[in-house]
């Protein structure tokens, strides 16, 4: 099959990559010329592991392809997949649709022949029916089946995810489409991937549904950990006892700083809209959202308070700064609010992360960022965990406790266990268990 890609952002480029691997040959298409010009010389623009491989493999078997001329690709596929971002839209949360729409028109213009259109962008319910009627305005004469087959990659795991799926959900009721797609996929019925074929708008609610539960359980989940901190409870604990019932399942009951990235808190917003414009009230997901914001800002006073309360002319050392391990994602990371928390209580603040930091300074200009997690640490009075990245899982202990300044450990992510910081002397607290005292 031969697929146009639109978009050769992190869900764009992970697609046409995993595609292209299949055996079909895709062509990602992409406005910025700059981006192009940097994927052609095997420049990859966002980190994700084993995707600079994959790309120059399929480079090197020309089945992958790159070009800021969207005219040719089109009009030479047998599906075009509208991946490109739908972010929050200034102001009302309701999620942005300028790119989509923008795409459809350009698109409508470049068919030839009978196409499928598939949107992969996260898009509220109704999207796929105003994609449809863009393209038939601007090209009566199109073929053309809009269908909608939204992502479920996870940032760090997202190649494996492509080719290992849960599911894959396939929006349309056009039999010409769902063949179409049906041969997309088919290789991935060795690996027996479910694939659930539904009416449009019944897929485009299934990713929103589908984050927002998710979003749900890390929420309930941080709830849990502030009361287990009150009561004499371990968190850890209850979240295996609560996710051995495969009823709940363990993912996603992990006690921290909170979530974020670039799907849950802006398609947890747009779902509330979404049901706001449609006169239905989610009060469960409303009050994730809430919960979730407040909570962020809260750790930096978490930080405070193992400080003596006090941060002012105060050192803190930071580590990690992405919203999660294995990216270099920093939309609506946790990082941000709690760094700013802790510059609003007048400490200077040191950053440390793998490979997160470039993204960083764009977010969070006026800290310190240091090349080494103990020169990060070197004279602090606290060391902060913020991402759990496995790097700061290895970390020399009693090195640590000689290049603080005081050894006093935040642990946002429960990395450490209690009684090890014990051991090595420190004042640790971490996530939904009882904090060690100062000695």
């Amino acid at each position: 099959m031969r697929i146009a890609m639109i978009g050769t952002g992190y869900v764009g480029l992970v697609s046409g990559a995993c595609f292209a691997d299949f055996g079909h040959h895709v062509t990602c298409v992409d406005k910025d010329a700059g981006k192009i010009a940097a994927l052609h010389r095997g420049e990859i623009p966002i980190f994700e592991p084993g995707l600079d491989a994959l790309v120059a493999n399929n480079v090197k078997a020309k089945r992958l392809e790159f070009t800021t001329e969207l005219a040719p690709a089109v009009a030479d596929a047998d599906a075009v997949f509208i991946a490109v971002g739908t972010p929050s839209r200034r102001g009302d949360g309701h999620a942005d649709l300028t790119y989509v729409y923008g795409a459809a028109r350009e698109i409508a213009a470049a068919l030839k022949g009978f196409t499928v259109v598939v949107t992969k962008s996260t898009v509220p319910v109704g999207t796929g029916d105003e994609v449809e009627r863009l393209i038939h305005e601007a090209n009566p004469q199109a073929d053309v089946v809009v269908a909608s087959n939204p992502e479920f990659l996870r940032e760090g795991a997202a190649i494996r995810d492509f080719k290992f799926p849960d599911r894959i959900v396939v929006g349309t009721s056009d039999e010409r489409g769902r063949k179409v797609l049906g041969d997309i996929y088919r290789p991935l019925s060795l690996n027996q991937a479910p694939l659930m074929y539904t009416a449009r708008r019944t897929a485009e609610l299934i990713k929103y549904a589908a984050n927002a539960f998710l979003a749900t359980k890390i929420t309930f989940i941080n709830e849990i950990a502030d009361l287990s901190e009150k009561v004499g409870a371990d968190v850890q604990e209850v979240a295996r006892g609560i996710g051995l019932d495969n009823r709940i399942g363990s993912k996603f009951l992990h006690a921290g700083p909170g979530f974020g990235g670039s799907c849950f808190p802006k398609d947890t917003r747009a779902l509330v809209k979404i049901a706001q414009d449609h006169d239905v009230q989610l009060r469960i997901v409303e009050a994730v959202l809430g919960v979730n914001d407040n909570r962020k800002r809260a750790m930096a006073r978490k930080v405070a308070s193992l400080s003596g309360g006090n941060l002012r002319g105060k050192t803190v050392a930071v580590l990690g700064l992405t919203f999660k391990p294995d990216t270099d994602d920093m939309r609506e990371a946790p990082s941000i609010p709690i760094v700013t928390g802790l510059l609003d209580m007048g400490a200077r603040v040191r950053a440390h992360d793998p490979v997160g930091m470039e993204q960083a300074r764009k977010e969070l200009p006026e800290i310190e960022y240091c090349d080494d997690p103990y020169d990060c640490v070197r004279g602090a009075d606290a060391m902060v965990v913020v991402t759990e990245w496995v790097q700061y899982r290895t970390l020399d202990l009693e090195r640590l406790k000689a290049e603080l300044k005081q050894p006093v450990v935040i642990d946002l992510r429960n990395i450490y266990r209690p009684e090890d910081m014990a051991a090595h002397g420190f004042a640790y607290d971490s996530v939904g268990r009882a904090p060690l005292p100062r000695a």
